[in-house]
């Protein structure tokens, strides 16, 4: 079992910068590519972006490519999202995710373990 719990979430300004991180514990041992999605109210949940265990693989959605960086630091078991020039389209729960396989499909069922989510507010 591996437990996710992610932060960072909040309330900003459109043209803003947030830092999520998921902390991942439990059987960490195992090389999870990790993921990112997001959920705004009423929609479908939507992949953001990917991550393979090494980190010099990723995959973005094109709507935050170029804004959004995803990096991972292995020795403390952390994936972080940074996000810049935040719309109000980003307006979502942000989960984190983790998998066997990094592929560049971004379907969640292919994750095994997710967080409970972190909210994120971009106000106009």
């Amino acid at each position: 079992q591996v437990q996710l719990v992610e932060s960072g979430g909040g309330l900003v300004q459109a043209g803003g910068s947030l830092r999520l991180s998921c902390a991942a514990s439990g059987r960490t041992s195992i090389r999870y590519a990790m993921g990112w999605f997001r959920q705004a109210p009423g929609k479908e949940r939507e992949f953001v972006v990917t991550i393979n265990w090494s980190g010099d693989s990723a995959y973005y959605t094109d709507s935050v490519k170029g804004r959004f960086t995803i990096s991972r630091d292995n020795a403390k078991n952390t994936v972080y999202l940074q996000m810049n020039s935040l719309k109000p389209e980003d307006t979502a729960v942000y989960y984190c995710a983790a998998g066997l396989y990094y592929n560049e499909l971004g379907i969640p069922g292919q994750y095994i373990y997710w967080g409970q989510g972190t909210p994120v507010t971009v106000s106009s």
